[in-house]
């Protein structure tokens, strides 16, 4: 028995370095979080190995946010050795970032999983429409309060907890509508996303405990195999995703993947 537990656990594990690899190249190469890229895999992935529908989207979103912890490292350190990171707004936005996500997740747990499905499709066409067409918010001239921060801080841990990512796809944009400058913005961002995947991982542990529907190998709505797999070949492969990036055409690959993204939101709201 201990046997057979093994060898299914490695045959996991192994195909989750496989998605750990693709979503590293996919999110190195188009730009973007490596959320939008393992939620849907994942989803997809549980669905293929039976996991019952009451639990394998909140178990996507869950163990997304908790690879970020591990994935995050790497990029938040090269911005920080950079001088690049605005620690103060990422100190005046983790209370409100801890308060959004906590709630998010606590609110998630009571949708059922085919809804919340849909409702990460939604989000998936919008986003794709935004990239499609290169969407941005337009300046306010003036940089935020405290208060604005951590206001900002919520809304944005409560949506990163309902789609599985790190907040960049609204804390850019925010920072950037606030008069950041890019650079610095990206660099902030990813930062944010650490107190977002710490609270996200440990609220869903709590949210999850002992849910009867649950595989072996999770720890409430965290699945290890995953995590473990995604954390190991996502790092080093969005270094090659990076590589591809920077001798590809940007434009045609944002567009590419805005298309890719309008797919999954479909699949997703399809069915």
């Amino acid at each position: 028995m201990a046997a057979l537990l093994i060898t299914e656990f490695c045959r996991m594990f192994l195909l989750y370095l496989i998605v750990g690899a693709i979503a590293g190249v996919l999110a190195g190469l188009f730009g973007v979080g490596g959320g939008m890229v393992i939620v849907p895999v994942l989803i997809f992935t549980f669905a293929a190995q039976g996991v019952s529908d009451s639990v394998a989207t909140h178990m996507a979103v869950a163990t997304s946010l908790a690879t970020i912890v591990f994935t995050s490292m790497s990029s938040v350190w090269e911005h920080h050795r950079n001088g690049a990171i605005d620690w103060s707004i990422v100190k005046a936005m983790t209370a409100g970032i801890v308060g959004g996500t906590f709630v998010g997740v606590l609110l998630i747990t009571s949708v059922p999983g085919p809804v919340l499905q849909n409702i990460i499709g939604v989000f998936a066409l919008l986003l794709s429409i935004k990239m499609y067409f290169n969407i941005e918010p337009g300046s306010t001239g003036k940089r935020p309060s405290a208060a604005g921060l951590m206001s900002a801080g919520g809304v944005i841990g409560f949506g990163s907890s309902w789609f599985g990512i790190g907040g960049g796809t609204f804390t850019v944009p925010y920072l950037s509508w606030m008069r950041f400058p890019m650079r610095q913005a990206v660099a902030t961002s990813a930062a944010c996303g650490i107190p977002i995947a710490l609270t996200g991982a440990v609220s869903n542990v709590l949210t999850g405990w002992g849910h009867a529907d649950l595989p072996e190998w999770t720890t409430g709505f965290l699945f290890w195999p995953a995590i473990l797999g995604i954390a190991i070949t996502s790092v080093p492969f969005a270094r090659v995703g990076a590589r591809l990036a920077h001798r590809l055409d940007a434009v045609l690959l944002k567009k590419a993947f805005a298309v890719l993204l309008f797919v999954v939101g479909i699949r997703f709201l399809a069915f």
